[in-house]
């Protein structure tokens, strides 16, 4: 193999797995450190610098980062990495003088960002302090899209929301609420130098049945009542509720059904179990407040009886997998299902609608009614419209909402300067030894064995009778510091010198994990096999270093290193040193 090139800003970004997995490449080991030693503030502005959202995030990310994390390959759960950003938000100090500060003289560059979600909020975060004038289109009364209507009170406490969206709109953003864009000819017409449009999936997916139209009053489509209950415009629901759905929304849906006034909610999917979209916690919470999610249902029909709903039948069925692991639901050969029913939340699906978007603006759509983007820059075939989150490549989550935003923010000001939208910024690095003294480190590198701490919830019943309690009370400040020493520093590498290395073997005997070894080179699949212990992770690179004396190479097995420093500890001439690497995705405001 060649020698590994650790000055491609990729290589050393790819080793810190938590910050590579997610979307918007939060420097997650560098925010927990700045935790356990207390500093909440730094912490949350390290966030904020790349989520934008902290609080909010803290509480209902999807946690790409956490599947990821190397906490998770030593033990069975990963470090709360989430749940620790909310530690940030929550006991912070008053970050305003810390916002970036908006120019008295403007670029003379207007933007027009329609629908007030993430991914909007992120562009105007990102563009207003270079000088350009912000123009927020949104049908409701309040920034947040998605955040604030689909994502329950319970979950997110609407004064959380309005703290982080109004650091946005503080920076002098021209609002328009309770303003529906019915044309982007309209739009257009006003005279902006750019647009983005971040509308979401606005549409639930419907499902037409026999008896779907006799119903229509207690057959709702979920996010549709999940806003309807944010607003206030929904207060109650019947006794008995069925939710059509296994994902985020559904959970949502069945739990806000709970604190309506539904006694016998029940969820009920048509895959197994096993295979539900949701996420895992979202499906404990769910079941921790005695919900039943009933699998292998297909819905069939809705049955009516003089003019009101029943309930409904569903058929039984069970999966087959073929020899490429393709699933079939096929029929179990039982009789039919009848659940009863007063109401029914439809949650198996969002989709994009643009009405508004007329075919003579140039947007192009595909067949899917999706709008041709551009996945890098964000560029519509209209060139100066853009979009991003949900409504550029369909429903995905909040975090990655927020890295379209930026990559947006990037392309609306190369696009207003004129310049190539393919000449996009490199990410900052920047690599730091840690020593102090001879062979000690300035940052903790003990690697404890606590397991997973718990977050503790609100007590059940007060919790199902209050439909802005919010659940989860958080880590306390002890807590939190004890989880967030469970994080392995994947951000500190260990970088290797080759012409300090005697080959004395000493950081090989030392290695917790064998992840170090010396050997001869030899083709990738062959060395990986020849290691100390056999590194079988592909997606995780060898380290090579290039040819020693005796015509050996080291290479390290990034997959099982625990950064615990002992090889930088233990050598003698220092060949090995702990270095913290610091990426940041260049956004338009830096």
């Amino acid at each position: 193999m060649k020698p590994t090139d650790t000055k491609n800003p990729e290589y050393f970004h790819k080793v810190v797995d938590c910050q590579y997995a997610c979307p918007a490449h939060t420097p997650v080991p560098e925010y927990i450190r700045l935790i356990a030693a207390g500093k909440y503030t730094e912490a949350y502005m390290v966030n904020w610098e790349s989520n934008v959202f902290p609080g909010v995030l803290g509480r209902t990310c999807d946690r790409p980062c956490e599947p990821a994390c190397r906490r998770g390959r030593i033990e069975e759960e990963p470090v709360a990495i989430c749940r620790l950003k909310r530690v940030a938000a929550d006991n912070k100090d008053d970050v305003k003088a810390f916002m970036p500060a908006i120019p008295s003289q403007m670029n003379g560059k207007r933007i027009a960002l329609i629908g007030a979600g993430p991914a909007s909020l992120t562009v105007a975060r990102d563009l207003a302090p270079l000088g350009y004038e912000i123009h927020l289109y949104d049908e409701h009364e309040a920034g947040g899209g998605m955040m604030r209507s689909q994502i329950p009170s319970f979950r997110l406490p609407t004064e959380v929301l309005n703290e982080e969206v109004g650091y946005i709109l503080d920076m002098g953003i021209h609002t328009h609420f309770k303003t529906y864009v019915s044309s982007l000819n309209e739009i257009l017409d006003k005279g902006y130098d750019a647009v983005f449009v971040g509308t979401g999936a606005p549409r639930g997916r419907n499902l037409n049945l026999p008896g779907r139209e006799e119903v229509g009053k207690n057959v709702h489509i979920g996010i549709e009542w999940l806003a309807s209950v944010a607003f206030e415009h929904t207060h109650k629901i019947g006794k008995k509720v069925i939710v059509l759905g296994g994902g985020n929304t559904a959970m949502d849906c069945c739990r806000t059904s709970r604190r309506l006034g539904g006694e016998q909610v029940k969820v009920v999917v048509r895959s197994p179990f096993s295979e539900m979209k949701a996420s895992p916690w979202e499906i404990e919470d769910a079941m921790h407040e005695d919900i039943p999610i009933l699998e292998n249902h297909v819905p069939k029909s809705f049955v009516v009886e003089d003019g009101s709903l029943k309930g409904m039948f569903f058929e039984k069925v069970m999966a087959e997998y073929d020899d490429s692991g393709k699933r079939q639901l096929v029929p179990a050969g039982e009789p039919d299902v009848f659940i009863e029913a007063d109401d029914v939340l439809v949650a198996i699906g969002q989709q994009n609608s643009f009405p508004w978007i007329e075919k003579e603006t140039g947007v192009n759509f595909d067949e899917w009614g999706m709008p041709f983007v551009d996945r890098a820059t964000h560029q519509s075939s209209n060139k100066k419209v853009f979009f991003g989150g949900d409504s550029a490549f369909g429903p995905k989550n909040v975090i990655t909402a927020v890295a379209h935003g930026h990559q947006a923010a990037i392309s609306i000001d190369l696009y207003c300067q004129g310049t190539a939208l393919t000449e996009r910024p490199a990410p900052f690095t920047n690599l730091v030894s840690k020593k102090m003294g001879i062979h000690e480190w300035s940052y903790d590198n003990d690697v404890v064995n606590d397991h997973r701490f718990i977050v503790p919830l609100a007590e059940k019943k007060a919790a199902l009778s209050d439909r802005k309690l919010e659940v989860e009370l958080g880590f306390d400040i002890a807590t939190a510091v004890k989880e967030a020493h469970r994080c392995l520093n994947c951000d500190v590498q260990t970088v290797f010198e080759k012409d300090k290395c005697i080959e004395c073997d000493a950081c090989v005997d030392i290695c917790p994990t064998s992840c170090i070894t010396f050997t001869l080179n030899g083709e990738e699949e062959d060395l990986r096999s020849r290691l100390k212990a056999p590194a079988f992770n592909l997606t995780q690179d060898l380290y090579v270093s290039d040819t020693l004396p005796t015509k050996r190479v080291m290479v390290k097995d990034e997959d099982v290193c625990l950064h615990c420093g002992l090889c930088a500890e233990r050598c003698p001439t220092s060949a090995w040193d702990m270095q913290q690497y610091l990426y940041k995705v260049t956004k338009a405001c830096h």
